[in-house]
């Protein structure tokens, strides 16, 4: 049974306006390849508007030559968290803190793919559809997305993403 989640590193990309999980990937190693993917993914969802700050903590993945010159393709201005100061990068640990507890802790998976489907599952159609969010007013990011509507209003209000 593959169930230990220690042995599973989840690469996310938030919008960090509407809480929303654009990209992800999972895997077994800290390679920037996967946290690549996750970029990828969250670009190929969503166009990243002029300005938009890319925030991470201090991963040798996101201070990769290979993932700095991703995000200067895109013209992102990027921001990591000091050494040691994970409260800097509330969204993200709050996501990792949800996908834990509410997917992950009790599971057994028998391989990497299911873990994979499973995962991707939850962030999909429960954790971007379904779960309600206290700071969205109790709507699900896509919820809060549709309600928000014209794009320069949320471009406006938070041109971030959060990893």
């Amino acid at each position: 049974m593959f169930g230990c989640w220690r042995s599973l590193s989840t690469w996310p990309v938030l919008d960090a306006f509407s809480r929303r999980a654009l990209g992800w990937e999972l895997g077994e190693s800290l390679q920037t390849s996967l946290a690549l993917t996750a970029l990828n993914r969250a670009l190929a969802e969503r166009p990243a508007p002029i300005g938009i700050i890319h925030h991470s903590d201090q991963g040798v993945q996101y201070a990769s030559e290979e993932y700095v010159d991703r995000l200067k393709e895109f013209n992102f201005q990027t921001s990591m968290s000091r050494k040691g100061a994970p409260w800097e990068n509330g969204r993200a640990e709050s996501f990792i803190k949800t996908l834990k507890t509410e997917e992950v802790s009790m599971k057994q998976y028998h391989d990497i793919e299911q873990a994979r489907r499973s995962i991707g599952h939850f962030l999909e159609e429960v954790y971007n559809r379904r779960r309600l969010h206290s700071a969205l007013g109790y709507l699900s990011p896509t919820q809060f997305e549709a309600k928000c509507g014209d794009q320069s209003d949320k471009e406006a209000a938070a041109r971030q993403l959060s990893l």
